[in-house]
């Protein structure tokens, strides 16, 4: 089966930055394989939802089938799929621990196994991380080890795979996020959590469905982890 039109999947993609990624690629006119837990079946005949943990490898597999079977290809997996838990380094408990490695790695690793193996046969594909700022420059008052050691890991695993792949067609790459007005964060918040950025306000779901899109149609990019933090990575 072939098919010109492009084709994302996005996990994640239930609420928040996922389900902003699927509107913008929608609106460039790509179908969009969206996966999330509790994401339900979308009426619109260019997208196809699967719901479940992406960290089970069975879950993973079918979402990359159904790109396959329902449209014919996959141009961009966007890994967004995410679990932030913020407490001190001893507090965190085993299943804190085991929760966040398996949708932030697991989930990244099994989905994007089937997903490059499918590009390879295009010889052609783009892969890309939603990580964070705190991998880079940790914030006093914000714990956020489990971000780090996962989200970190995710950054340096772009720019290897980006090598790995860059002479097959394949791209890959970050966007490192701030902190950004989502439903994670209460409005009352929102001041206190903008102060924390040199620009001095937190960033739109916007900024970071941009910032995709610009490295889909950056086809000289790869190895790039691209921050969108107000100025969080540069300094204070």
């Amino acid at each position: 089966m072939s098919n010109p039109k492009k084709v994302a999947v996005v996990t994640g993609a239930s609420q928040g930055i996922g389900a902003e990624i699927v509107k913008g690629f929608r609106e460039q006119g790509y179908a969009v394989v969206a996966t999330a837990r509790s994401i339900r079946p979308s009426d619109d005949p260019g997208i196809v939802t699967i719901a479940g943990d992406i960290g089970d490898r069975e879950v993973a597999k079918r979402v990359i089938d159904a790109a396959i079977s329902n449209f014919g290809r996959i141009d961009t997996l966007v890994n967004n799929a995410g679990i932030f838990i913020a407490k001190p380094f001893t507090q965190y408990t085993t299943e804190d621990y085991a929760a966040v490695l398996n949708v932030n790695v697991s989930g990244f690793f099994h989905v994007t196994q089937f997903a490059i193996e499918q590009m390879e046969k295009n010889k052609s594909g783009h892969v890309v991380q939603i990580t964070t700022s705190l991998a880079d420059h940790a914030v006093s008052g914000v714990p956020s080890v489990l971000a780090s050691l996962t989200k970190g890991g995710l950054n340096a695993a772009t720019k290897s795979l980006a090598i790995e792949y860059a002479k097959t067609g394949i791209r890959v790459n970050a966007v490192s996020p701030g902190i950004i007005k989502s439903p994670m964060h209460a409005v009352e918040t929102h001041d206190a959590l903008g102060a924390l950025h040199p620009l001095g306000h937190m960033g739109e779901m916007s900024d970071i469905v941009n910032a995709v899109l610009y490295l889909d149609n950056a086809p000289f990019v790869t190895g790039e982890i691209l921050h969108v933090d107000g100025g969080q990575s540069a300094g204070h």
